[in-house]
This record gives structure tokens, C-alpha cells and sequence, in this order.
């Protein structure tokens, strides 16, 4: 792969790399469902001394962020928000170019959101208030911090960031039905169908995209 196709995976303007197409139907269980496994990945990016890269995947597990919105949180605003609102607004680093990009995405806080900002605010760096140094670039982060963390999670069988993202929308998803996403074997949408797509709807929401069809790259289709 080259560095620019690995850009392009790492700023996620696609997720073909990734083996998934945006508009497509997820053929393959996401990886990073089990808490778990994603803990052994944090233990082994921060072994590696990417603690930042070790923040970025708890964020992208605990709160469905893309890669960029993780980078770029505004975490002082984050963490005010979850002390006084009990739920955080995405909004940094969201994409242009679709409808809802720049609308309110609230996410309710629970433990796991915590913990992910808790230790993105440990190692922001000095001056920021996101986890870019002020002598750094967006683009630098890729390459110096991103790029190489991403062996180490080929390494323990993770894909890519995207993919804690994907299993985000699977645990949402599971916990508005109380059944398990098309991709882990649920068959709910055949069941309830209104719910199905209710669930959809709010998932689609907490990702940050503007149709809820977007939401079967991340979880299945609807048969």
C-alpha cells in the first residue's frame, strides 16, 4: 500500500481498504467488539509509547467517532459537557459535504466514554486542546502516530480504526432492540421491522451520517 492509499484509509474518505464500502452492505463481522481485545490493543499501543493512538481507538470504540473527529475533539468541551449534560456533542473534525454534518450529535456518556476521555486529556499534548501538539499538523499525526500504530493493530487482528467504529454501531444498535445486529446473526429487522429502522435511524444519527441506509456498511442490511 502506498502512503497515499494509506492517507486516504487513515483520514477514512473510504473504508474499501478496510474491505467495506460506505453505501455497500457489511459482509464481515467487525472486529473490536470484544472489550477485551480492544484493551490487549491499548496495552500495546501505549507499550509502544503511541498513547495517543491508544486514546484514538478507545474514543472510536466508545463513542463511534471517525478517525479525524478523534484526532481533533475539542476535549476540554467534551469533558465539560459529560460532567454537567451527561452526554457529548461530536463535532470537530466532522465531515462536510452531507446533510447533518455540522447538526448536533449527541452521544449519552457511560463508563467506556469515560475512560476514553480520561485518557485522551492525560496525553493531550501541552497547549492543545485536542490531541495535536501546537507544533503539529493534522497531517503529521498520520504519519508519525497513525501509520505506525496501525501495524501494531494489523498485528492483533484489527483492521483499522474504522473497524471500532463499526462495532460501535453493532453495540448501539444491540442495545436499542435488545437484539444482536444482521452481522452477528440477528435476525430483528425481519421481526420488528419499525424498530429495525428506528434503531437504523438512531444509529445513523450517532455516527454522524445523513441516511440510515449508510448504516448497513457498519451493521448489516436489511433482507
Amino acid at each position: 500500500m502506498t502512503w497515499g492509499e494509506d492517507r486516504r484509509t487513515a483520514d477514512e474518505v473510504t473504508a474499501m481498504a478496510l474491505g467495506m464500502q460506505r453505501t455497500g452492505v457489511r459482509q464481515s463481522v467487525p472486529q473490536g467488539q470484544d472489550r477485551e481485545h480492544v484493551k490487549q490493543i491499548v496495552n500495546a499501543l501505549c507499550s509502544q509509547h503511541h498513547q495517543r493512538a491508544a486514546a484514538i481507538a478507545l474514543l472510536a470504540r466508545a463513542t463511534g467517532m471517525r478517525l479525524r473527529e478523534a484526532i481533533l475533539a475539542d476535549l476540554p468541551r467534551l469533558n465539560c459537557e459529560a460532567d454537567h449534560q451527561g452526554q457529548i456533542n461530536i463535532q470537530d473534525g466532522t465531515k462536510g459535504g452531507h446533510a447533518g454534518a455540522s447538526a448536533p450529535r449527541w452521544i449519552a456518556l457511560d463508563d467506556h466514554i469515560r475512560g476514553a476521555l480520561r485518557l485522551a486529556r492525560q496525553v493531550s499534548p501541552a497547549g492543545s486542546r485536542n490531541l495535536i501538539a501546537p507544533h503539529e499538523s493534522y497531517l503529521s499525526i498520520l504519519q508519525r502516530i497513525i501509520r505506525p500504530a496501525r501495524d501494531i493493530l494489523h498485528a492483533h487482528n484489527l483492521k483499522g480504526f474504522h473497524e471500532l467504529r463499526a462495532a460501535f454501531a453493532c453495540e448501539r444498535y444491540e442495545q436499542i432492540t435488545q437484539h444482536r445486529a444482521l452481522i452477528n446473526g440477528g435476525h430483528y429487522c425481519l421481526v420488528d421491522k419499525t424498530l429495525d429502522r428506528e434503531a437504523r435511524r438512531q444509529v445513523s444519527y450517532e455516527l454522524g451520517h445523513g441516511r440510515i441506509d449508510v448504516v448497513a456498511a457498519y451493521i448489516g442490511g436489511r433482507t
